[in-house]
């Protein structure tokens, strides 16, 4: 599969989590990530959507892969934080939440 029909199948993914399907729209994340196993996004949006599910283990190990594609990336550490403290474990969802407002302070600061 081609990266824009993998980028594609992310976003009709994304798009059936907005309307409530969670099944179909891990079945194409999962699709996505068979085709290419270090797509952040794809990552990134399965964890979302185990989170909201409340299946905290798979949206950790979701969260955790995309967060070794982009440690640097604000949104999946605010993410990891998210899950941390629905898991209770506040010392580490602050440690993620720490590093989320700092990036977001860098990224601030480039733009001016």
């Amino acid at each position: 599969m081609e990266n824009d029909d993998i980028q594609a199948l992310v976003e009709e993914a994304t798009f059936d989590y907005t309307l409530g399907d969670n099944e179909s729209a891990i079945t194409k994340l999962l699709e996505a990530l068979d085709s290419d196993p270090e797509c952040f996004e794809a990552w990134h949006a399965l964890g979302e959507v185990h989170f909201s599910m409340r299946q905290f283990d798979q949206a950790l190990e979701a969260a955790e892969k995309a967060h070794a594609l982009r440690p640097k990336d604000v949104h999946i550490n605010t993410s990891l934080s998210r899950i941390w403290m629905e898991r209770g474990n506040r010392a580490t969802a602050e440690k993620f939440g720490a590093q989320a407002r700092i990036l977001g302070w860098k990224e601030d600061l480039k733009d001016g």
